[in-house]
């Protein structure tokens, strides 16, 4: 089977990518990054046929990005050399860090101290780069303002970062696969990567914007378009599927994550080494007939940013693969839509108590489909994320919080269309379609059900790392989670606390909505330019050598 290298992709020859500019164009990029001497020395070299071997590339990348969602497309843009800089007629609600910013006007935030830059902010991420950067591009959002952003962004080509960004369909990630039918739980501009307004972009499309909440839908096609408008197009390769992302060597001794020049006999690796070859990033791309076309890179830093959306969090209790229970809303729709649930007596239940739970009791509620919701937490929770959300901007997932603290089961009264059943969990299902729901108080209650929808979160699929990734948690005995075990990363770096030039960002990291997870490519991006400030200024003084892995 045929299989492509990096430099082959760098020539230009990465199957079935349809865009006639981009051959060549990162090669280019990296002779301008590295200077002639890569040239010179690829130029000495016959091109590697895409039947070589994997080892046999010798151009080692400085970045691959997993997962093309906005935090890669973000990330890309400042990797591309786009850079954000205080607005000549800034004016900031917090006058403490306006003042700040001024002390430093000439540079652009990717070249300041963002550790006292973020001293003393206080949003809902618990990463400080990611207030720090949302309060520059959204101040007060919180408390209901649209202020504008105190940004504003200069392309300087010079700080381009060569890198490419895989993903497994079109620019924009999962927001392609989300259930059409509902509102996103953020508003429009909230959803809007920097240098392209939202509302600029619906207006440029001739769609009128209902309000300040948007489908999904149009959500993706604004990832997608922002990509092209930019000219990012160069550094994305779609259909991707990532198998493996190792490390090629390291000291067996080592155990504070660098590298060591080890045995270089199977790299075949110049020692003078300018990039190294840190990571192995392994592959396939699905390619138009659906054949899969094998492929390896090597990176000197990879940056995790897959989302967490790959595979639904399950109960892992007897009966819980039986078909009548689903673990997604759209799947769940789709039995709705097809009128399998129509005119069942029995009710659907409903398990979580997040908004994707409540996304699904609306779904059954406005089909005349009576509702058992179960969940762990009381309705007085203050984690409730019902409880962080405007009531006159989101009265849809008001009205479901309304039912959950209202209609609570009672032993003396029938189901409703609706019967909540708050600190309660699931035992088991039969294959007769009944379940055993157990209360704190460990009574326990039987149910005929039509089907069960089991929302309870999800988790990244980053199978492709050792120990599914679990090592990079906070705890490394659980899987990687948004919210309850997310991957432990420097706070302003967001470089891997267990693995040194390895980063992680958006949901991987804890922040699970857009406005935050921008942050993380601010905070990438400075350590990676700051990184290559120091190896350029060691390459000039070493002479200019050879400069490649």
């Amino acid at each position: 089977m045929p299989v492509w290298c990096c430099r082959c992709s760098l020539a230009g020859h990465f199957r079935n990518y349809s865009d006639s500019e981009t051959k060549g164009e990162i090669f280019n990029s990296l002779v301008q990054y590295f200077g002639d001497s890569l040239r010179r020395k690829v130029k000495a070299m016959p091109l590697v046929e895409e039947t070589s071997l994997l080892e046999d590339s010798s151009v080692t990348l400085p970045v691959v990005v997993i997962g093309n969602g906005p935090s890669g497309i973000c990330l890309s843009y400042m990797l591309s050399g786009y850079r954000p800089y205080l607005s000549s007629e800034a004016i900031h609600p917090n006058t403490v860090l306006l003042s700040k910013l001024e002390e430093a006007r000439h540079l652009s935030i990717v070249d300041q101290d963002l550790e006292y830059l973020s001293e003393g902010l206080e949003g809902r991420s618990s990463n400080p780069v990611a207030v720090l950067f949302d309060t520059l591009l959204h101040p007060d959002a919180d408390f209901g303002y649209d202020y504008p952003s105190v940004l504003h962004w200069k392309l300087e080509q010079h700080h381009y970062i060569p890198h490419l960004v895989l993903g497994k369909g079109p620019p924009g990630g999962a927001w392609h696969n989300m259930e059409g039918s509902m509102l996103t739980i953020s508003f429009g501009n909230w959803m809007e990567l920097p240098g392209l307004k939202f509302k600029d972009w619906v207006s440029s499309k001739r769609r009128n914007l209902k309000g300040d909440r948007v489908m999904p839908e149009e959500i993706a096609r604004y990832y997608k378009h922002y990509v092209k408008v930019m000219g990012l197009q160069k550094n994305f390769r779609e259909n991707t599927y990532i198998t493996s992302v190792s490390r090629l060597y390291r000291d067996q001794d080592d155990n504070d994550g660098q590298d060591r020049d080890l045995s270089t006999k199977h790299l075949q690796i110049d020692k003078s080494k300018f990039i190294k070859r840190n990571w192995e990033v392994r592959g396939y791309q699905r390619i138009a007939d659906g054949s899969h076309v094998p492929f390896c890179l090597f990176a000197e830093s990879v940056v995790l940013a897959t989302g967490t959306l790959d595979s639904p969090a399950h109960l892992e209790i007897e009966g819980e693969d039986f078909p009548f229970v689903f673990h997604s809303v759209p799947e769940f729709g789709a039995a709705v839509s097809k009128g399998k649930l129509r005119g069942k007596v029995d009710p659907v239940l409903i398990v979580g108590s997040g908004l994707t739970a409540a996304d699904a009791v609306l779904c059954a509620y406005n089909n005349n489909i009576p509702v058992i919701h179960a969940f762990r937490r009381r309705v007085t929770d203050p984690s409730l994320i019902f409880k962080q959300l405007p009531k006159k901007l989101y009265p849809e997932y008001h009205k479901v919080y309304h039912l959950m603290c209202t209609q609570l089961y009672s032993i003396d009264s029938n189901l409703s269309d609706y019967t909540s059943f708050p600190e309660h969990h699931v035992l088991s299902f039969k294959s007769d379609m009944k379940c055993i729901l157990q209360s704190v108080s460990g009574l326990r209650k039987i149910f005929k059900l039509s089907a069960a929808v089991v929302l309870i979160g999800s988790h990244p699929n980053l199978s492709f790392l050792k120990e599914q990734g679990c090592y990079l948690g906070h705890n490394a005995s659980q899987p990687i989670t948004c919210k309850g075990n997310p991957v432990e990363i420097d706070a302003y770096t967001y470089e891997c606390v267990k693995e040194a030039n390895l980063f992680a960002l958006g949901p991987l990291v804890g922040d699970n909505f857009v406005r935050f997870l921008k942050g993380g490519a601010l905070g990438v991006t400075r350590c990676l330019a700051t990184r290559q400030k120091k190896k350029q200024h060691l390459f000039v003084e070493r002479g200019g050598g050879d400069g490649l892995a």
